[in-house]
C-alpha cells in the first residue's frame, strides 16, 4: 500500500506554521477512490495573516531590490531542485489527478522545469529600465513589480501552471500567495519545501491549500495587487468581478473549445497521431484540447472511421501503467459531468462512434471511455461547451471558408490547429482564426511564446516577455531637456 502524504502545517511567508482553523482537505486517488493524503485547509484568518506578511515583505523592498542576477539564481535553484525530484513530483501529481504517469512527467514536471528556465532567460534580457527620447526631452522607462500576487491554479496540470505564474512573479520582484486546487495540494506543498531552501527572503512565498470560499476571500482581499488565475470561464468571470472592487490587476487563462481543421489535401495518416495527442492529452482534461475535429465532407467517412478506430484502441486504466493513455477523471464530480455531456450529445442527435460509457472492468475509479461523436452540428451544446474530458466531436465542413467560419463560431478562443499539404497555406488559415495560439501541421505548446485566449478564453498572456510584463507596472520618469 502506498504511503499517505500528511501535512499538519501551512507554509506561510516561508515558514511552516500552525493553521488558524481545524479544517482538513483530504486528497483522494481518482484510480482507487481512497484517501492518499491530507493538508490543513486554510481559513480566512490564514489568508489575512499571509497577505499581511506578504505585504510587509514586498513593502520592505528586500526582494524587489535584490539584484536581478540573484533573483534569477534563486529561481534557477527552484528549477534544478524540481528536476532533481522530478520522479517524486510526477508520481505525486499522477496519484492526485489521475494523469498517466508518463504524461505527468513529460508535460507537467519537465514542462514546468522548461518554463522556469525560459522565464529566467527572458528576465535576463528584459528591459526593466531603458531610455527613450520623448517629444519634449529625454525620459526613463522603468518596469517595476506589481506587488502582492494571488496565484490560483487548477488541478489538471498544477506544476506547469504554477511555473507560468510563480517564475515571472518572483523574477519581477513580487511576493506570491499560491492557492492550489483542493484536489491537488500535495505537490504544491512539496514545491514549498523546495522553495524554502532556495534562498527566498521571508514573506515572499506562501502556499495556501483552501476550498473555493476561501479562494473568493483571497481574490477580494484589498491587500492583493494582482490575481493570476487559471480555470473555468464562470470562475474567471467571478474573479474579475471581485477584483474590480479594488481595481486589482488580473490575468485569466480560462477555457477552450479548440478546433482542428483537416483540409482536403491533408495527409491523414500523418495528421491522425498528432490530432489524437492534442485531443486526449491528460485524458482530455486540458484547456487546449482539440475537441472539435473539422473534416471535409468529401473525406468525412474515411477519416471518421480511422479516427474512431484509433480512439477505440486507446488503453484506459491505471495511470501508473506505462501503456495507459487515458486515466481516470480527477474527481467523481468530473466523471459525472463528462457522462452527463455524453447524454446531452445523444439527446441532441449526435451519433456515438466509439466510447460513451464507463469502461468495462473499471467500476472503481472515476473512469470514462474515450468518446467520439460523429456528424455533430456546431450549434450543439457538446460542440460549444467545454466538457473537460475525453470527448471529441467530428464536424463536417463544405469548403475551407466554411471550416474557418465553424472554427471561429465559438465563445472561446484559446487554441487550434490545421493540417494541410501546404504549410504556407496553413499559416494563411492560422491568420484567420481568432485564438491565442494555433498550430500548423502539428499540435504544439511552447513556454517561450505568449499563451492565452481571445474572447471568453481569458485576459492577458503567460510565458515569454509578455508573461513577465504582466507582473510589472510601467513608469515614465521625465528628465530635463
Amino acid at each position: 500500500m502506498e504511503t499517505r502524504v500528511e501535512y499538519t502545517e501551512l507554509f506561510i511567508g516561508g515558514a511552516w506554521v500552525t493553521p488558524s482553523g481545524s479544517g482538513v482537505i483530504e486528497v483522494m486517488s481518482p484510480h482507487t477512490e481512497r484517501v492518499i493524503g491530507s493538508v490543513p485547509a486554510a481559513s480566512t484568518a490564514d489568508v489575512d495573516r499571509a497577505v499581511e506578511i506578504a505585504r510587509a515583505a514586498f513593502d520592505s523592498g528586500e526582494w524587489t531590490q535584490t539584484p536581478l542576477a540573484d533573483r534569477i539564481a534563486v529561481v534557477t535553484r527552484i528549477k534544478d531542485a524540481i528536476l532533481a525530484r522530478s520522479e517524486e513530483f510526477a508520481a505525486l501529481i499522477s496519484r492526485q489527478n489521475g494523469a498517466p504517469a508518463s504524461s505527468a512527467m513529460r508535460t507537467q514536471v519537465l514542462g514546468a522545469v522548461a518554463a522556469y528556465g525560459a522565464a529566467c532567460a527572458v528576465a535576463a534580457q528584459f528591459p526593466f529600465e531603458e531610455s527613450r527620447a520623448g517629444v519634449g526631452g529625454p525620459m526613463l522607462i522603468r518596469h517595476e513589480p506589481v506587488g502582492v500576487v494571488a496565484a490560483i491554479v487548477p488541478w489538471n496540470v498544477p506544476q506547469l501552471v504554477i511555473a507560468a505564474k510563480l517564475a515571472p512573479a518572483l523574477l519581477s520582484g513580487c511576493a506570491v500567495i499560491l492557492k492550489p486546487a483542493p484536489e491537488t495540494p500535495l505537490d504544491s506543498n512539496l514545491l514549498a519545501e523546495i522553495c524554502s531552501q532556495a534562498g527566498l527572503p521571508k514573506g515572499v512565498l506562501t502556499v495556501l491549500p483552501a476550498e473555493r470560499d476561501v479562494s473568493a476571500y483571497l481574490v477580494a482581499h484589498p491587500g492583493i495587487d494582482k490575481v493570476a488565475f487559471t480555470g473555468s470561464v464562470p470562475a474567471g468571470k467571478a474573479i474579475m468581478a471581485a477584483a474590480a472592487a479594488n481595481l486589482t490587476r488580473v490575468t485569466l487563462e480560462l477555457g477552450g473549445k479548440s478546433a482542428a481543421i483537416v483540409l482536403e489535401d491533408a495527409d491523414v495518416d500523418q495528421a491522425l497521431p498528432n490530432i489524437l495527442a492534442g485531443s486526449f492529452a491528460n485524458s482530455g482534461q486540458a484547456c487546449v484540447a482539440l475537441t472539435r475535429i473539422l473534416l471535409p465532407v468529401s473525406r468525412y467517412d474515411e477519416i471518421a472511421e480511422k479516427f474512431a478506430a484509433a480512439v477505440a484502441a486507446m488503453k484506459v486504466g491505471d495511470p501508473t501503467d506505462p501503456a495507459t493513455v487515458i486515466g481516470p477523471m480527477t474527481s467523481a464530480a468530473q466523471q459525472r459531468r463528462v457522462l452527463d455531456y455524453v447524454g446531452i450529445g445523444e439527446a441532441e442527435g449526435a451519433k456515438i462512434l466509439t466510447g460513451g460509457s464507463v469502461p468495462e472492468g473499471l467500476s472503481t475509479g472515476w473512469y470514462v471511455e474515450p468518446t467520439v461523436f460523429g456528424n455533430v452540428d456546431n450549434s450543439m451544446r457538446i460542440a460549444r461547451e467545454e466538457i473537460f474530458g475525453p470527448v471529441v466531436c467530428l464536424i463536417p465542413f463544405e469548403d475551407e471558408a466554411h471550416a474557418i467560419a465553424i472554427a471561429n463560431d465559438s465563445d472561446l478562443g484559446l487554441s487550434g490547429a490545421v493540417w494541410t499539404a501546404d504549410t504556407e497555406h496553413g499559416v494563411e488559415v492560422a491568420r484567420q482564426i481568432r485564438t491565442g495560439t494555433f498550430s500548423v501541421n502539428c499540435q504544439r505548446f511552447d513556454v517561450v511564446g505568449p499563451f492565452g485566449g481571445y474572447k471568453n478564453s481569458g485576459v492577458g498572456r503567460e510565458f515569454g516577455p509578455e508573461g513577465l510584463a504582466a507582473y510589472l507596472e510601467a513608469k515614465s520618469i521625465f528628465l530635463p531637456a
